[in-house]
């Protein structure tokens, strides 16, 4: 705030920070705003009456595509609902050290217990977690596993109940005809996060793992995935140039963030031979294997893409939405239309 184009004035710890435009700003006339003033606001109904009232502006964060629908049905071309198509997804990170996480077959079983095509349907209204294509890289990009060949990794196919039954299968094999208790470490944010997890236990429970839902608050979770305090944890990630040098690295043996400390040789190669290929097509083969050896054996579990709507008023100029909820935030451009 020392050099751009807002500087600081108040902040109120748990309510808001405000902002004041910069006079000596680099950028001559600029910014067009006299201040900014940030909100924060846990509670989604509350966040969605300071939208709907025009107490604030902008939510830049994300709603779920009801609430948007319900928006928009109220407050009509007041508003704008952007869909910037953000590289975000949710999964679960495995302890694979653990018993009984370190058998590859239970850990197939969790995969297979959930139906991912059917958890879409069900919880993109409520959340926004709405896409189970693609694998490992965006379904949209060209990186992205074909869905026939996903639908070949446990999980990830259309005949649920053969799924189940074959989940089933593999823990009696594995040991656990009746299955096992175990903990879904969580944080405590409603939204898409609890959410998620709710799903995900209740799927569980049809081959027979009893999941408790361990919900810690946001410091807690980032430490405990840091240190491995878990057995599952719920995991998300993100890529900002959806490039897989980026995106890929983090499911490297040796990466600060895979929290579940897996160690596969394969993996590792098969991310330095894409690194190093400069024949697209070739990377391209090499960037899908990789995807469906870790799918495969479920190194770590593959949840949904986020679907992110920004909410603004249309009264905003000089300003699109980047696909990461924390871009683009300057707000140099920026101005607001008369009402």
């Amino acid at each position: 705030m020392g050099t751009g184009p807002f500087q600081f004035k108040k902040y109120v710890r748990g309510s808001y920070l405000e902002l004041e435009r910069n006079p000596a700003y680099w950028v001559k006339g600029r910014p067009y705003l006299d201040g900014v003033k940030y909100f924060m606001i846990k509670d989604l109904s509350a966040r969605a009456k300071s939208v709907r009232s025009g107490r604030t502006d902008v939510e830049f964060h994300s709603f779920p595509p009801s609430e948007v629908e319900a928006m928009k049905n109220q407050l009509g071309d007041r508003i704008v609902a952007a869909d910037p198509k953000p590289q975000i997804y949710f999964g679960i990170a495995i302890n694979a050290d653990q018993e009984p996480f370190n058998d590859e077959r239970v850990r197939r079983a969790l995969s297979l217990a959930i139906d991912r095509h059917e958890m879409a349907r069900t919880i993109l209204p409520l959340t926004g977690l709405g896409s189970p294509g693609g694998g490992l890289m965006h379904p949209d990009s060209k990186w992205a596993v074909p869905p026939e060949e996903l639908q070949q990794l446990p999980g990830f196919g259309l005949d649920y109940e053969a799924s189940l039954k074959e989940a089933k299968r593999l823990l009696a094999e594995a040991g656990y005809p009746t299955g096992f208790k175990t903990v879904l470490h969580n944080r405590a944010v409603k939204l898409p996060y609890i959410d998620f997890g709710v799903y995900v236990i209740s799927a569980w429970k049809k081959i027979g793992v009893q999941a408790e839902h361990k919900l810690v608050e946001s410091a807690t979770w980032i430490k405990d995935l840091r240190t491995r305090n878990f057995a599952l944890a719920a995991d998300p990630g993100s890529s900002i140039s959806g490039d897989p040098d980026e995106h890929l690295v983090r499911w490297i043996s040796d990466a600060p963030n895979n929290y579940g400390r897996y160690r596969d040789r394969r993996v590792d190669e098969l991310f330095r031979q894409q690194s190093r290929e400069i024949d697209e097509a070739k990377r391209i083969d090499l960037v899908r294997e990789m995807q469906k050896t870790i799918l495969g054996k479920v190194w770590w579990l593959q949840g949904l893409w986020w679907r992110r709507l920004e909410v603004r008023s249309a009264r905003i100029r000089g300003y699109e939405p980047n696909p990461h909820h924390w871009d683009n935030r300057r707000l140099q451009d920026v101005w607001l239309a008369e009402k």
